[in-house]
């Protein structure tokens, strides 16, 4: 069984999907395409790249995703992603915060379609990588098929053709970011009709879905679906996308195996002095539905143990687990 490289993929998420977070994520599904958290051509050209571009081989299939408007920054960052083996480009078009509004990038570039086509242009020009838009579909709160509609045909004309679309307007002032992921209405009919219009471009459906059920009800309409923060909170959802998605294996047989490679994936990091607790915080939503998975929870995140080895926490955290299962079954 053979799909397209987008048919499922984890959202750049700031503050969340860093290389520690993707190699939790690879541990249960294999075939999912991965998202950096988005990064701006001018900490690359200016700042830390090894600090911003570093990843485990074992993330592979991994997507770097600029911010930016600059088209020659963003060819020179599009080369750095390339020479660091990243499989994929992506420009975001579809922050709202008002810092990146600030930085001329994000949500408000859809505003300026010939200018993020020329990005565009200057990238697939720099490298042989796929270079691919992540966008809204609108800004503000005008409500226009027409706009995505020649946003998404201008920039094709540069050729882009995968477009990820966030089935929101963003709304560019008077509300946060994480409001921005709620408040504007879901318009999922404006991501087909996009698909109907432009059937030779992947368009890839993003924003709302927390099913399984959901996913297999999208695929039905565009060519790949683009799970955020479910995808961070309920990782175990993606524990058989491999198998229901694409027809292969899952990588996992159960949340201990993933919890003891996440383990040795830890003490790997404290060898090299990175500590244990900057990968622990992602993988706090593991047991997330299961009883004792609070008291689990709870040890993993406390902040008195941070001295502790991530072995000893470990042991100390399946013990307040069992202890609560226990718990559970007494009472019953």
């Amino acid at each position: 069984m053979t799909h397209n490289p987008w048919r499922l993929s984890v959202a750049p998420m700031m503050d969340w999907t860093d290389r520690h977070c993707r190699y939790f994520h690879r541990l249960l599904t294999r075939h999912t395409r991965l998202y950096t958290e988005m990064v701006t051509t001018g900490a690359l050209l200016h700042g830390n790249v090894p600090r911003h571009l570093d990843f485990n081989v074992e993330e592979h299939p991994v997507a770097l995703q600029l911010g930016g408007s600059e088209p020659a920054d963003l060819a020179l960052c599009a080369k750095l992603a390339q020479q660091w083996g990243y499989d994929e480009v992506n420009l975001n078009c579809g922050c709202p915060s008002e810092r990146v509004q600030r930085g001329a990038f994000g949500a408000c570039l859809m505003a300026e379609p010939q200018l993020v086509a020329d990005g565009v242009k200057a990238m697939r020009d720099a490298v042989s990588l796929p270079v691919t838009v992540k966008h809204r579909i609108g800004i503000n709160r005008t409500e226009s098929y027409e706009f995505v509609r020649d946003f998404v045909g201008t920039v094709a004309q540069a050729g882009c053709d995968v477009f990820i679309v966030h089935a929101r307007n963003a709304w560019l002032k008077g509300i946060s970011p994480k409001e921005n992921r709620e408040l504007p209405p879901l318009r999922y009919e404006t991501v087909h009709r996009l698909k109907r219009d432009f059937p030779a471009l992947t368009i890839v459906l993003n924003g709302g879905v927390k099913t399984n059920a959901q996913v297999e009800e999208q695929l039905a309409h565009v060519d790949g679906v683009m799970l955020g923060r479910e995808a961070y909170h309920n990782p175990w959802l993606m524990a058989d996308w491999d198998q229901r998605f694409f027809g292969l294996g899952n990588p996992a047989a159960d949340r201990d195996e993933v919890e003891d490679a996440m383990l040795g994936y830890m003490l790997q990091g404290a060898e090299a002095g990175e500590p244990w607790t900057h990968v622990a915080r992602h993988v706090l939503g593991l047991r997330n539905g299961l009883a004792g998975a609070r008291r689990w929870r709870q040890v993993w995140s406390d902040h008195l143990l941070k001295s502790e080895s991530a072995a000893t926490v470990a042991a100390l955290a399946r013990r307040a687990r069992l202890q609560a299962l226990e718990e559970t079954a007494a009472a019953r």
